[in-house]
């Protein structure tokens, strides 16, 4: 049995049942060390931009092209993989487990949840944060 083959057998109805491939945008974007993994087209990209570099690190990596980009994603970083309607990130989220990964999270439920984490008192709260750790830090 492979690694792919592995990591899938362990995704019975307990795994998903209780959330474990998933988390919330809001949770996601105040964790530390995440990395958003925006897995949606050229296109859409370029259409609906998601300027979320203030709040964690942002790599954007068609689908199609994760397979020869794979290196761009880091190993030791929480990876939460986004698309537009859930499916693409489900497929990668498993491509991912399949070669190794041990902290990747599936973003759900599009536009709407990623547009409820960034409002503005949200987005205020998140900021502050970070302007107060850097402000620690230094």
């Amino acid at each position: 049995m492979n690694r792919l083959e592995e990591e899938i057998s362990k995704m019975d109805f307990q795994y998903f049942g209780t959330g474990q491939c998933k988390v919330d945008a809001e949770v996601f974007l105040n964790q530390e060390d995440a990395v958003f993994l925006d897995v949606r087209s050229r296109e859409e990209q370029e259409t609906v931009s998601l300027p979320l570099g203030k709040l964690c690190k942002v790599i954007e990596i068609p689908t199609n092209e994760v397979p020869e980009r794979i290196n761009e994603i880091p190993k030791d970083k929480i990876v939460g993989v986004f698309c537009s309607a859930g499916v693409r990130a489900i497929i990668i989220f498993t491509y991912l487990t399949g070669k190794g990964y041990k902290n990747v999270k599936i973003i759900p439920g599009g536009y709407p949840s990623l547009m409820e984490a960034i409002m503005p008192g949200k987005l205020y709260k998140k900021l502050n944060k970070l302007s107060q750790k850097s402000f620690m830090e230094n």
